[in-house]
């Protein structure tokens, strides 16, 4: 294989999955990581990134189609970076996603589950999100096969940012992630900006009067939209809000925010409830939830059901254990097991999350859970577990980055009889039951699909004490 740092193969031949979306492929005994295509591929790929003993590239053009390959439904497909495996049979994805997490417990975690579950599947494969966010745009997002010179960027547009370009947004005229209303509510709101001549955001000048859509739907046929602008003109706020309320009056929670700031995280930026209620319901098995326009909550509600069910299984609990929820978000998993526990204790760092934690207790009706914001790895000291009592059961759900050590090391002091992990990151996951293997077997392991048409997926393990 040649020794440059870049350079193009041709007629590669794309032989398995790895991770994360990249397939294996090999030239000259040299692993290469390719992005862009299946199992089954032939392609011509250019190599940007050459190691001594593997490599990374991306296709360039592919020349024989694999013969596992189905027709994509979505007319944005391979533009719109949101549902690249739509080119793959459903039984393939789940298989790949199995394969993955094995393959990364065993090869970063050192690990192998006593027992295996099958990964579970979704039985929605499109329209499956409960929420999505869309960003308006001065500046369109064009193939570089569409290219010409009569062709400009300047274009008003509403949709997803294109994949690695932070400046550009593809139009997005049918989204299949979500259940109507969602298209009719985004391309209302696109149509009545261009008619009435509303200015769109301009991301790197920071002008512009539309800049987010953020739509919710709840599995009660509830709906939450959330308009922001970056402008504040309460005059052509009123009034594309007025259209919105008249066109949809059957908007659960009609809301909008003004978002000054450079970011677009509205965290720390007021919500203002044009229509409507403040917040909408949702279910999962009989405990409800509300749901504010700040909520974190699983974006594949049913999924999730099935996600916590499988964390109640793992967590056996028989109703006498204390049971600590770590990174717990809005309270949601600790309360689908509050029936089985005696005590849960939940922390995370977002106090908005933890406020939306007690509401939902109380919208329950439990007297049995204790929620407390603030940084996992410095509340979870012994002064904390001294207070609330040993934990007999800790559930943790940590961000992409997995478990901080120092969070590690304290559950290996404590020496917690079960610990059930879950994660949507297998391969920050396996690095820390690495580390927890000293004490702990991992003793189920079950993959749960919860984005299909996606690479991502979740993994929920259960370890006990040695």
């Amino acid at each position: 294989m040649s020794k440059k740092k870049k350079f193009i193969l041709e007629n590669v031949v794309i032989e398995s999955y790895a991770a994360e979306g990249k397939c294996i492929a090999r030239q000259d005994e040299k692993v290469i990581f390719v992005e862009g295509v299946v199992p089954g591929d032939v392609a011509t790929i250019f190599v940007h990134k050459n190691k001594k003993d593997w490599a990374e590239a991306k296709v360039n053009a592919i020349t024989t189609l694999s013969k596992n390959r189905v027709v994509p439904f979505c007319n944005h497909f391979g533009v719109c970076g949101g549902c690249k495996w739509q080119m793959l049979p459903y039984e393939l994805q789940l298989s790949y996603k199995e394969q993955q997490v094995k393959d990364q417990l065993r090869r970063i975690g050192r690990v192998e589950a006593e027992e295996s579950l099958p990964i579970k599947g979704c039985d929605t494969i499109s329209h499956y999100r409960n929420k999505l966010e869309f960003t308006f745009s001065t500046k369109q997002y064009i193939a570089a096969e569409d290219l010409t010179g009569d062709v400009s960027f300047d274009k008003n547009v509403l949709g997803f940012h294109a994949p690695r370009l932070f400046d550009k947004v593809i139009d997005i005229d049918v989204c299949h992630l979500q259940n109507e209303p969602t298209n009719a509510i985004k391309n209302f709101i696109r149509a009545y900006a261009l008619e009435y001549n509303l200015t769109f955001h301009d991301i790197r000048n920071h002008t512009g009067l539309l800049r987010n859509l953020i739509i919710r739907l709840s599995s009660l046929g509830e709906v939450m939209v959330n308009l922001v602008f970056g402008e504040n003109d309460e005059t052509a706020i009123q009034q594309v809000m007025q259209a919105v309320s008249q066109q949809f009056p059957t908007i659960a929670s009609l809301n909008y925010t003004i978002n000054l700031k450079m970011n677009d995280t509205i965290y720390d930026q007021d919500v203002i409830c044009f229509a409507g209620s403040e917040c909408i319901n949702e279910k999962l098995e009989d405990f409800q939830f509300k749901i504010s326009p700040k909520s974190f909550f699983q974006t594949n509600t049913k999924q999730a059901e099935e996600l916590y069910r499988i964390v109640r299984q793992f967590a056996d609990c028989q109703g006498h254990e204390i049971l600590y929820d770590l990174y717990c978000g809005t309270g949601s998993i600790g309360i689908f097991l509050s029936k089985n526990v005696r005590k849960i204790i939940g922390v995370e760092t977002v106090e908005d999350a933890i406020n939306d934690a007690k509401e939902n207790a109380a919208l329950n009706h439990l007297d049995n859970t204790h929620f407390v914001a603030g940084d996992v790895i410095k509340i979870c000291n012994q002064e904390f577990f001294n207070k609330n009592g040993k934990p007999d059961i800790v559930i943790i759900d940590p961000p992409r980055a997995g478990c901080h050590e120092t969070l590690i090391q304290k559950l290996l002091e404590l020496d917690v009889p079960r610990i059930v992990y879950v994660s949507c990151n297998p391969a920050t996951q396996a690095r820390d039951l690495a580390l927890l293997s000293s004490k702990y077997a991992v003793t189920k392991s079950q993959a749960v699909d919860m984005f299909p048409q996606t690479h991502h997926v979740e993994n929920v393990v259960q370890l006990n004490l040695k």
